[in-house]
């Protein structure tokens, strides 16, 4: 494992809660008049650490859908609950009467042909103990391959899709519908990042369907075998949140996991996600 980044800022402070992923960054509020130092400065914060964390951030939903504009367009999400006022957030709730979380490894909107570039989310209602968000650096779980394994999914290709998540609560004909308008995107296996140049892997459990040319079992197996990469705990970092705590992490870099272990208390967080380009 790499030793830990040095961020060299003047603007913010960055705090690193491992050596290679996530750092507390302070010194800065949420809002369209982000100086243009910092905006950069946090920018290279996030390629440095991947997930990058702010706490106290009391501002309104506009300050937080500005913030994200400082980095990119912003998306709407089909499928999740967004507020009337604001489509680009979107809205995850759960208390007693969920059923199911988040609680899986992923990296967001991979099934789209042009996944995220990143994801800002703010905590608005936190329980008082649980709830916390894993995060995995998938460049270090890609590094970590054996050379078999990386020989065998160089240059491969795998099929994601909102089908086997988001689509399993709709109608045959609504997946009908809604695959003319996001078809199954074709991504590499072990994506190059565009900023960094650093590989990683690139298949998630919540959207990935197979890897491409291979027999179904094969790919299930070999699929099986590098979701569980996400799982050690020496890639990973883990925060804990707090009202007006906020995670900007890197879709491009790593994957997440929504610890659903606080019911039957209540966990409302808000989240924008910009756009980012085709993988390759």
């Amino acid at each position: 494992m790499s030793a830990a980044i040095e961020t060299d800022c003047t603007s913010i402070s960055v705090t690193p809660l491992s050596p290679t992923i996530g750092a507390e960054i302070g010194g800065v509020r949420m809002g369209a008049n982000v100086p243009a130092q910092q905006v950069q400065e946090i920018r290279q914060a996030l390629l440095d650490w991947k997930v990058i964390f702010f706490r106290d951030q009391d501002v309104s939903v506009s300050d937080h859908v500005a913030f994200g504009r400082h980095f990119g367009e912003l998306e709407i999400h089909p499928f999740t609950p967004n507020r009337t006022d604001h489509p680009e957030v979107v809205v995850i709730h759960h208390d007693e009467n969920s059923k199911f979380g988040e609680n899986h490894w992923h990296s967001d909107v991979t099934w789209r042909l042009e996944p995220s570039l990143g994801s800002i989310l703010r905590a608005r209602v936190v329980p008082p103990v649980g709830g916390d968000t894993l995060f995995c650096d998938m460049f270090a779980a890609y590094d970590a391959l054996p050379d078999m394994i990386k020989e065998k999914i160089e240059g491969a290709f795998a099929i994601h899709s909102f089908e086997q998540s988001f689509g399993l609560a709709m109608t045959e004909e609504q997946r009908v519908k809604f695959l003319e308008q996001y078809p199954r995107a074709r991504h590499p296996v072990v994506r190059t990042h565009p900023e960094s140049g650093r590989k990683g892997l690139y298949v998630n459990a919540a959207f990935t369907l197979y890897i491409e040319g291979m027999e179904r079992d094969e790919s299930a197996k070999l699929l099986r075998y590098l979701y569980r990469q996400a799982a050690t705990p020496e890639f990973q970092c883990r925060f804990r949140w707090q009202k007006n705590s906020v995670a900007f992490w890197d879709n491009r870099a790593l994957q997440h996991y929504a610890a659903f272990d606080y019911l039957p208390h209540t966990r409302r967080v808000e989240r924008v996600t910009i756009i980012g380009d085709r993988p390759y």
